[in-house]
């Protein structure tokens, strides 16, 4: 048996029947580690040591919980007292967090244990895991490849076997895209849903933390620890607590779905356009209704996308001067030098870009003419979704349009690798949930996952719908990661 191969579901198994500890779980997950981390990289601090000996003191004192003794990789935009939480950035290299996000304290009170902190694009700009200040994560099925981002080294390492299931966040899509690339589940949920508490902010009216993780119902299963109410967080929403694995049934019968030609047009690679049909006809088979329909939103989304997000990274960026905490330059003459020589020094390129874009559409005379436009066009594109909605239970595209670029293919036209968020940022923009499933292979080997869009608060929907559409085509079953160089 590889305890590394298993899903966590799996796992719990294999605990409660006792044919397996806590400490052999921890142990062949550093193991791992060991191997493939210097192929893959997805780690920035690598904790496997104190998860050690947490899994010692639950094995010797006794699981108090489910999930007691399961272990965890965490992206590392999310607080954990007393570890390094550095946004991948130089500004961040030696912050250690004081606090816990609330999503950590549920995590821990479950009696789970952090194997580490998980690559990503600096402050979550990005959708390679290129523009990190201490190195390139690859993907697991090519080396060669990007996983995806910002939130690449979370699904590199979930793909790799690196760790059980991860945590990340999703502004515009950097949950679904990576696990696209890399041939796992991810979950970016409703707005509100899962509390922000904790989480360094990129886009704070856009960011969801959510899971990435083998199969669906690991994925069901770790938003149950961490949705809920949070009084620390003011966008967060109170809702009635559900057991979202409740809706793990294969059963599509009734079910609506929409399919929007505009999201199968021009600039979609002709593979995925071909594994989005493939799916609809699958869903037709289990008694769906699939129908195609119109959603010409795809421009003005990403048009809205990067002045908002741009314009609230440029706010919330601000208070790293190199003055309260963070990086500070060496040498100045003033307090004027401090401030423009640690922000010049501290940010990456991409950073840089969005700040400047940002505070240019903040500025006298263009808000207006762009953030306030764009504000009107966000409440167009969340009616437009409501529409859909009216008439169908769910919402089938590509998560993206192109399965993984070649590390370096796109880093330096920055215009193209925004054009790639094409597909998930609208979900972002209108607040809705979205599920990126693997559904097959390219003709090179490379993972093609499918979007479901569903309502505001209807994960359980999309639940349903992602874990009959796997229990039918088998992937993760029938594909394994090559990590070829």
């Amino acid at each position: 048996m590889n305890i590394t191969d298993l899903t966590v579901h799996e796992l719990i198994d294999l605990l409660d029947k006792k044919e397996i500890t806590s400490q052999e779980i921890v142990k062949a997950y550093a193991d791992r580690i060991d191997e493939k981390e210097k192929d893959v990289q997805a780690f920035v601090t690598v904790t496997t040591d104190d998860a050690s000996k947490m899994a010692e003191k639950i094995d010797s004192e006794g699981r108090n919980g489910k999930f007691s003794g399961i272990p965890i990789g965490i992206k590392d935009n999310i607080n954990i007292d007393g570890v390094k939480t550095t946004c991948s950035s130089r500004m961040l290299e030696n912050f250690v967090s004081p606090y816990n996000a609330t999503v950590i304290d549920k995590l821990h009170a479950e009696g789970l244990i952090s194997l580490g902190k998980l690559n990503m694009d600096e402050f979550a700009m990005g959708g390679s895991t290129e523009h990190s200040y201490f190195h390139n994560t690859c993907n697991p099925w090519d080396l060669n490849k990007v996983p995806g981002g910002s939130s690449g080294g979370s699904a590199a390492a979930v793909a790799a076997n690196l760790v059980p299931w991860a945590l990340g966040s999703d502004t515009g899509g950097s949950i679904r895209q990576p696990a696209s690339f890399c041939g796992i589940v991810g979950l970016k949920p409703t707005y509100g849903l899962v509390s922000r508490y904790g989480l360094v902010a990129f886009a704070s009216s856009l960011d969801q933390i959510g899971p990435l993780t083998k199969d669906v119902t690991d994925s069901a299963m770790l938003l149950n620890l961490i949705a809920g109410y949070d009084e620390k967080d003011s966008t967060s929403v109170n809702i009635e607590k559900k057991d979202y694995t409740k809706a793990l049934v294969k059963d599509v019968k009734g079910l609506k779905i929409a399919v929007p030609k505009e999201f199968l047009a021009e600039g979609v690679n002709e593979e995925v356009k071909n594994a989005i049909l493939e799916a609809a006809e699958t869903y037709k088979k289990l008694g769906a209704t699939v129908e195609e329909c119109s959603l010409d939103i795809g421009k003005e989304a990403l048009a809205v996308y990067y002045i908002i997000a741009c314009a609230e990274a440029s706010s919330n960026l601000g208070r790293f001067d190199g003055i309260r905490y963070g990086y500070r330059a060496e040498n100045f003459d003033n307090l004027r030098e401090i401030y423009i020589n640690s922000r010049t020094e501290g940010f990456g390129p991409e950073v840089k870009r969005r700040i400047i874009l940002g505070t240019y559409v903040l500025s006298s005379g263009y808000y207006d003419a762009y953030y306030k436009k764009a504000q009107k066009v966000r409440t167009v594109i969340r009616d437009e979704y409501q529409r859909l909605f009216e008439k169908y239970d769910i919402i089938l595209t590509p998560t993206s349009p192109t399965v993984a670029f070649g590390i370096g293919e796109k880093s330096n036209n920055p215009l193209e690798m925004y054009l790639a968020d094409i597909c998930t940022v609208p979900v972002n923009i209108a607040g809705v949930p979205g599920i990126s499933i693997p559904a097959k292979l390219d003709s090179n080997g490379m993972p093609i996952g499918i979007q479901l869009i569903g309502k505001h608060f209807d994960e359980e929907t999309l639940f349903r719908a992602a874990f009959t559409f796997e229990q039918e085509v088998k992937f993760r079953a029938n594909n394994k990661p090559e990590f070829k160089k």
